[in-house]
């Protein structure tokens, strides 16, 4: 505890000591850029969601559909506020400048997606309560780490790809034109933030050894199990909008090997090979079983055995436009310019 400027201060005065390789310096360089590149594309959430609902003359919708928006995006608007919570307190517990930067811009952009998503869910007639237990200790298991690896692994790798996932489905499926919409620049945040976790991870990854990397690995089943939980219990609203949730698992667990891949890349550790546990060929396995195909599903034996083959099945990664998808939108600054597409930050 610091007294009259004597003892032990939060001031980390030894921000700018570390001694840096090329490849460190790069990703500390790109880490910057997201901060910069955040405030370059910030957006206007009032007016942004104002314009939206003039031009498509409000939200038109059945009681069925609206109920099933309210579902999911209520636990997306506090999977918001959780993750602005998250990249405050990694703005406040990484060490680098660079990486601190990234982590506040996110902040200030998560603020911005809690309350844009808090109106969009009032003009539904949405009034904001509890979630439901698995979405909520989703987020609990990242808010409450004080490991700051496993907080960037579970936000920015694990959570964020997730959302990214549910943000494209909804796009592309457009069941309602606003949220649709609206998703573009939701998008363009969500992928720089998966940014910070694939430059900065490697950093604090290279300090582990097997026994720390094989704690993480065990940390991020349990993420990614919750989340499971979490779309199990959404698949009822998921089919009223037309959404498959084994489609929406597919392609956010290829996104989520895609950015564990580029974090372990640069080490020289192949996550797929050398990273995969029995815990996540598990995973695999439930998954299987609880989203089964036309071919399995209604026989037990056949979704057992579609299980197993999962099991002993490795997992692929998606193509790498699979991230770079998420940056190619235009949208409207609070600059009133047009910004156009970018690459996602993959290396």
């Amino acid at each position: 505890m610091a007294w009259a400027g004597f003892g032990k201060t939060q001031i980390r005065y030894d921000m700018f000591n570390a001694t840096r390789s090329a490849a460190s310096a790069k990703r500390y360089t790109k880490c910057e850029n997201i901060y910069h590149k955040g405030q370059e594309l910030a957006w206007d959430g009032k007016d942004i969601l104002n314009d939206l609902l003039k031009e498509h003359g409000g939200i038109k919708l059945d009681d069925t559909k609206k109920n099933a928006l309210k579902r999911v995006f209520a636990i997306i608007m506090w999977g918001e506020l959780a993750a602005w919570k998250i990249s405050a307190q990694l703005a406040d517990g990484l060490v680098p400048l660079e990486a601190k930067m990234a982590a506040t811009s996110q902040a200030f952009d998560e603020a911005r997606h809690f309350y844009v998503m808090h109106d969009y869910l009032d003009a539904l007639g949405y009034k904001p309560k509890k979630m439901d237990r698995a979405p909520q200790a989703l987020l609990d298991l990242t808010l409450e780490t004080p490991n700051m690896a496993y907080k960037l692994l579970g936000m920015q790798l694990m959570i964020e790809s997730m959302a990214l996932t549910i943000f494209q489905t909804i796009r592309e499926l457009a069941p309602e034109p606003v949220i649709a919409e609206l998703m573009k620049y939701y998008e363009r945040d969500e992928a720089r933030h998966v940014g910070l976790g694939m430059q900065y991870l490697p950093e604090l990854i290279k300090e582990m050894d097997e026994k720390e990397i094989r704690q993480m690995m065990w940390f991020q089943a349990k993420i990614m199990f919750w989340a499971m939980a979490e779309l199990k219990v959404l698949e009822p609203d998921f089919k009223v909008l037309g959404i498959n949730p084994r489609d929406v698992i597919q392609l956010g667990r290829g996104k989520q090997i895609l950015a564990m891949q580029a974090a372990f890349d640069v080490l020289g550790k192949g996550f797929d090979k050398e990273q995969r546990s029995n815990v996540l060929a598990a995973l695999n396995a439930v998954n299987e079983f609880l989203y089964p195909t036309p071919e399995t599903e209604g026989s037990i034996l056949k979704q057992v055995q579609a299980a197993w083959a999962a099991f002993n099945e490795e997992a692929g990664a998606a193509s790498e436009d699979s991230l770079d998808i998420h940056s190619a939108h235009q949208i409207k600054t609070a600059r009133g310019e047009i910004a156009k597409a970018e690459k996602a930050q993959i290396n």
